[in-house]
């Protein structure tokens, strides 16, 4: 197969403009079917028997997840030739953001849709798909996904499970201890990642019945309850060779690309349990009486209800931008035997897979510490569904890599790609100094600020990261407090651009008065940003400047975004809570 040319190139948002970007306005009646069923499924089956599943009744949750197969649910990123859907990545996302407001629920579909099933989806031979992928997308077989062990988190590479071929032939004989591994009380398929002969880091198949499998206890969890954690164990574990995944040696193709999507998954899904912590909120608010009047009529409630509205706003607009991304690169590969072309598509979009993890995880978090505020002590009590959502919530951060592995990357691979020649970023740089003092507007409309204030933050990052690599050179990759400060940079320069494409996008196709809500959302955005980035910014250059540089440079960075400041930003926030109390739920 000729691969086709992308569009836009993986992290290229970092040194230029990007003109075009999918929405959710963009969806097709297909994507806003599946989104209808997934949803409905979500409210009808799962939320029901939430305290059930919270007292880890993982027969009913197998059987939950046998419903989702009838339905179709599990089968959106499976070949129509082996039983599934074969729908796109947006799909995915759609599917994930549904079932996002249903806790360990959702962990569980979505560990199983995901990094249980792909592995075998876009690595396994047609044999293993036709053995297995069937029974994947019909919740026949449950899947989970055995990485993580006791020495070895976010360094996967450095597992120490064994795999050995015997003497005959037949079977590999796996050594080792998995932790962690979700669903693992109710799964009948595990892909497992094991040393052959101590050294080439590979990938299996393993049935939960084949001789040496056991499980440790269940583990006792600050949230996320009702999801399956335990280790999973290997003691002389016989897999047949047939079972092996991949190449030997190449685990890290498909154990790192797969987490790419993981990565994706997880921002659809922490973005659709925030617009459910907001609906808890705003709801609770307009009940709640305190000195006469609800509190929902407080400025300082409005407030908070705003910034909620605002950081989803920017989520969703990032991971469907993301979604787009991912299906250029990888619709149509399904059957596609060249693994080497679809580990390439995989890592293609790693920065923003990695955004769209923190952005969404972070953006949960926020939502959900501040919706447990406007509850007040009943927050703090589980009879309200916040209280659960609060503790739910916290492990986003460290599934599928922790958000400070994820950040790095974001710099990481960028400066990876300029010392391959692959992004020129040297260019960049000199041009955004350049540009600095002397910006050109070309455009006047309703979010002509918004967008020179996309490109004033893209020109702050592109100084940072010139000036981050001129004084430590190669050694910048040790520099972790200052690639953590060009991440933050990096992530709010994707955010707000993805927000601001989406509003432009939305005038274009609507007019100006239909997208007025999207116009003040992305002003207000953008009023935050400008403030977020330059203290980011600051604080990168109070940490790597030299004395001599540092006043000029931080004059720089000050004058580039405070021109962008604009008054009125108190008005507008209150003008997006008054509509979003309206709807009682978030709304674009």
């Amino acid at each position: 197969m000729e691969p086709k040319t992308l569009m836009y190139r993986g992290g290229s948002f970092l040194y230029e403009e990007t003109e075009a970007a999918f929405t959710p306005e963009d969806f097709t009646e297909e994507h806003k079917l599946i989104g209808k069923t997934a949803k409905r499924f979500m409210e009808s089956e799962v939320r029901p028997h939430n305290e059930a599943i919270e007292q880890q009744d993982f027969a009913l949750v197998k059987e939950l997840l046998g419903k989702a197969g009838d339905l179709g649910l599990l089968a959106h990123s499976i070949p129509e030739a082996y039983g599934g859907l074969g729908l796109d990545k947006i799909s995915k996302g759609i599917v994930g953001e549904a079932l996002g407001p249903a806790g360990s629920y959702s962990v569980a579909q979505s560990n199983h849709t995901c990094i249980a099933t792909l592995p075998i989806t876009y690595f396994g031979t047609p044999e293993q798909k036709e053995k297995y992928l069937p029974k994947l997308a019909s919740g026949e077989f449950i899947g989970a996904y055995c990485l993580t062990e006791p020495n070895a988190g976010s360094d996967a590479l450095a597992a120490e499970t064994t795999a050995k071929l015997n003497g005959a032939g037949t079977h590999y004989i796996l050594n080792g201890t998995k932790m962690f591994i979700t669903n693992a009380a109710f799964s009948d398929t595990f892909i497992v990642y094991a040393k052959v002969d101590g050294t080439a880091f590979t990938a299996f198949i393993v049935e939960k019945d084949f001789p040496g499998l056991s499980l440790g206890a269940e583990e006792q969890k600050m949230g996320i309850k009702g999801s399956s954690t335990r280790a999973v164990i290997f003691e002389d574990c016989e897999v047949p060779a047939e079972n092996l995944l991949g190449e030997i040696g190449k685990g890290h193709v498909i154990a790192l690309n797969v987490l790419n999507l993981g990565r994706y998954n997880l921002g659809s899904a922490t973005m659709g349990a925030a617009k459910y912590g907001l609906e808890l909120a705003v709801k609770y608010v307009k009940e709640r009486r305190q000195f006469g009047r609800a509190i929902a009529g407080f400025t300082a409630t409005q407030e908070k209800i705003a910034d909620m509205a605002l950081r989803i706003y920017a989520s969703e607009s990032l991971q469907y931008r993301s979604a787009g991304y991912l299906e250029e690169a990888l619709g149509g590969l399904y059957d596609v035997e060249d693994s080497g072309l679809v580990a390439k598509r995989m890592m293609e979009y790693a920065t923003e897979c990695a955004v769209c993890k923190v952005y969404g995880s972070e953006t949960l978090d926020f939502v959900v510490d501040e919706a447990l505020q406007l509850h007040g002590g009943y927050g703090f009590i589980k009879e309200y569904n916040i209280e659960q959502m609060y503790r739910d919530s916290r492990i986003n951060r460290i599934f599928e890599g922790t958000n400070e592995v994820n950040r790095l990357i974001v710099p990481g691979n960028l400066l990876k790609a300029a010392a391959k020649g692959q992004a020129p970023l040297t260019e960049a740089v000199e041009r955004a100094m350049l540009e600095i003092g002397s910006p050109q507007v070309d455009s006047i409309g309703p979010i002509s600020r918004e967008i020179e204030a996309v490109r004033a933050i893209r020109r702050v990052f592109l100084l940072c990261a010139g000036l981050a690599y001129k004084n430590y050179g190669a050694a910048l990759s040790e520099e972790q407090e200052t690639l953590m400060k060009l991440a933050d940079i990096g992530i709010a320069l994707f955010a707000v651009e993805s927000a601001v494409l989406r509003t432009s996008k939305a005038i274009q196709s609507q007019g100006k008065e239909a997208a007025s809500f999207k116009i003040d959302l992305a002003k207000v955005l953008v009023d935050d940003a400008l403030l977020e980035v330059e203290m980011a910014a600051r604080k990168l250059l109070q940490g790597a400047a030299s004395e001599k540089g540092l006043h000029d440079n931080v004059r720089a960075v000050a004058g580039e975004l405070s021109r962008l400041q604009r008054a009125g930003g108190k008005a507008s926030k209150r003008a997006i809570a008054e509509k979003i109390l309206a709807a009682e739920q978030y709304i674009s």
